[in-house]
């Protein structure tokens, strides 16, 4: 195998989620997609798992997508999973995934649940490979999938959705038998954001913190997450403040309470709401309150926007970065 590189909060994590040559659109990745398609890997294959090694006997035909971006990740592959899992529930997605990957599915697949999966309805669709790439990497969880067929579970390291966009990307286009394809789409993905940052060397050092919302309270994501990765690729440094708290049971974020909403401050705080209005964030008044906040140095995103950047995928990446690029650039002017 080659190596590259609770409800609500989960499903936000699923939310929660270039300026004109800084990156391509989402609609250049669909086309992308759909056109060429670099030979496939000889099978059997072979893709190394927290689980252990999984041979892939042959071109898998039917395929179920569970993951946190499995599904659109097989798409951006030229496969169209029969089962998927959809995490964006609550946008305005079609077939569970978001505008970035419309118009790839020929035929609608079986929607099954998220964090807690009919595994009968998984079995009645006969998989032959099932994607669990990102998710929460438990035991039980994997050996009942592999029972069924075998099963792409995480990688090391990448319990609790840590799995990396290159990781997932890996993990599915060896198991798919598309490897040069996913290598193709990791360097894509890699570029445009690797232009952004170039084209916003103002960027590089300032300290930055992903933060949400939700009806519980605030919170900040953490090293790993998505969502800061990207950050830190466009040249922004996670908040020192916020890398020394210890990291919710799901792994990828902070609790932050109201009375210590200060900490969230930095150079730059990005933020987006969860299963609540937009406005209860733009509104609060301690949220107001912030340095960053009164100096204009914060973006709110919602929505597709919000979902994109949380899911980090080679399809998301690209339409989150149109929509966040210019965002960041009037955060920073002055």
């Amino acid at each position: 195998m080659r190596t590259p590189l609770k409800l609500a909060a989960l499903l936000a994590a699923a939310a929660v989620a270039l300026t004109g040559c800084a990156a391509g659109s989402a609609s250049d990745d669909a086309t992308a997609t759909s056109s060429a398609a670099p030979a496939a890997d000889s099978f059997p294959v072979s893709v190394d798992t927290k689980f252990g090694e999984v041979t892939v006997d042959q071109q898998p035909e039917r395929v179920v997508a569970l993951g946190w971006g499995d599904a659109e990740t097989a798409l951006a592959l030229g496969v169209q999973p029969v089962g998927a899992s959809d995490w964006l529930a609550f946008g305005d997605d079609v077939d569970g995934v978001g505008p970035w990957a419309q118009g790839l599915y020929d035929q609608s697949p079986e929607i099954i649940g998220t964090l807690d999966p009919s595994y009968e309805a998984i079995a009645a669709l006969q998989p032959d490979l099932i994607l669990d790439t990102k998710s929460s990497g438990d035991q039980d969880r994997y050996d009942r999938l592999s029972g069924i067929a075998p099963t792409i579970g995480v990688p090391e390291g990448g319990d609790s959705y840590l799995t990396t966009f290159e990781q997932q990307m890996d993990l599915v286009s060896t198991a798919l038998g598309q490897s040069a394809k996913g290598d193709e789409l990791v360097a894509q993905s890699e570029a445009e954001v690797e232009a952004a940052a170039e084209a916003h060397p103002e960027w590089k050092g300032l300290t930055v913190t992903a933060a949400t919302k939700t009806s519980e309270g605030w919170g900040a994501y953490v090293a790993g997450s998505e969502r800061v990765s990207l950050l830190e690729s466009l040249g922004f440094e996670q908040n020192p403040e916020v890398a020394t708290l210890d990291a919710n049971s799901g792994g990828f974020s902070v609790s932050i309470s109201s009375e210590n909403l200060d900490v969230i401050d930095a150079d730059v705080i990005v933020a987006f709401p969860i299963y609540i209005d937009t406005a209860q964030i733009t509104d609060d008044p301690q949220w107001q309150a912030l340095p960053a906040v009164e100096a204009g140095h914060d973006v709110v995103i919602d929505g597709d926007v919000s979902s994109a950047y949380s899911l980090g995928t080679s399809l998301s990446r690209s339409y989150a970065l149109d929509a966040l690029v210019p965002l960041l650039e009037t955060a920073t002017k002055s």
